[in-house]
């Protein structure tokens, strides 16, 4: 097992953890991933977890998290006060316990004022049924203006963020990327392998693979070809590690020093052995930059106008 701390919190997580998205709909196998507690502790549905952890919940990291709609009622959902109070005491309901790791906002709600937000995460830290508060899929504009409120007021300040980041879809790097960093916050990465794709079992010539996750779940934009070009390149490197491409997919997120830990998914036990590997996976300096340079986004305004007018002089001066 490997360890990295939340951001500059005290908490310890592994490089490695358990996505639950894949276990929607599971059954025996899935349950018998989720039961292997020892291969890499971390979650699946909060009720499964719960009956596989027991009396071990104690030595896990938990995180989970409010937003999406629970129910038909129009309160039922986003990140008012009512609904994150609410939603807190059904996890922790479901998982059998009465305190949550890591409590994430899940979405942006753009009804609902963010200091409201803030206030009901810092009664839940202030209560000692959370932890640690997070966001996820959040603008950085929004989670700084949060992360300011929570300052001001001396609530529970936000250290985590768990966001989506991959080989095909790097766009946090423009202005989360430098938020999280300044603000000490950890970043826990979601589909890794954009929902499976990197994984190379979608193909040119057989674009919907093995009937995986992608054929219910192909929401996140990229450009196919270049994507199919990455993988290329994944495989390419990966001949020279004895590695899947998935692994070193993964192995490249993890490189990155913002990235406290990654989140795995798997449609099936067969799957966990060769993502886990990805931990022990070093890639070579020059086969990072190679990665890195073959799939960097393009820059967006103003980074690209303040990159072109740094001044030279200063800037040789402080290297």
């Amino acid at each position: 097992m490997q360890y990295n701390r939340l951001g500059d919190t005290g908490l310890i997580v592994s490089r490695l953890a358990f996505g639950a998205m894949t276990f929607g709909s599971a059954k025996g196998t899935v349950f018998e991933a989720i039961s292997k507690v020892d291969q890499k502790l971390a979650g699946q549905s909060e009720e499964f977890l719960a009956r596989a952890l027991g009396s071990r919940r104690k030595d896990v990291v938990i995180s989970t998290k409010v937003g999406f709609r629970s129910g038909e009622a129009l309160l039922h959902q986003g990140l008012s006060r009512h609904h994150i109070l609410a939603s807190a005491e059904e996890s922790l309901r479901r998982l059998g316990t009465d305190y949550i790791d890591i409590y994430l906002v899940h979405r942006f709600d753009p009804y609902t004022p963010v200091d409201e937000t803030a206030e009901a995460l810092d009664s839940l830290v202030t209560s000692g049924k959370v932890r640690y508060a997070g966001f996820s899929n959040w603008p950085a504009w929004a989670a700084a203006k949060t992360l300011g409120l929570q300052r001001e007021h001396g609530w529970a300040r936000f250290k985590a963020a768990e966001l989506y980041y991959s080989l095909v879809g790097r766009d946090l790097e423009h202005e989360l990327v430098p938020f999280v960093q300044d603000a000490g916050i950890g970043v826990l990465v979601w589909s890794p392998l954009a929902g499976g794709f990197l994984s190379g079992k979608y193909t040119r010539e057989n674009p919907k693979g093995d009937g995986g996750r992608l054929t219910g779940f192909d929401m996140l934009p990229y450009d196919k070809e270049k994507g199919h070009q990455i993988v290329d390149r994944l495989r390419a490197i990966g001949a020279e590690y004895r590695a899947t491409p998935a692994q070193v997919a993964i192995a490249w997120v993890l490189s990155k020093p913002f990235v406290s830990s990654v989140l795995l998914g798997a449609n099936n036990l067969a799957q966990l052995p060769d993502n886990l590997g990805a931990a022990d996976l070093k890639l070579r300096p020059e086969d990072l930059v190679s990665l890195d340079e073959f799939t960097a986004p393009p820059p967006t305004y103003p980074n690209y106008f303040n990159a072109r007018v740094v001044d030279e002089p200063v800037r040789k001066a402080l290297q």
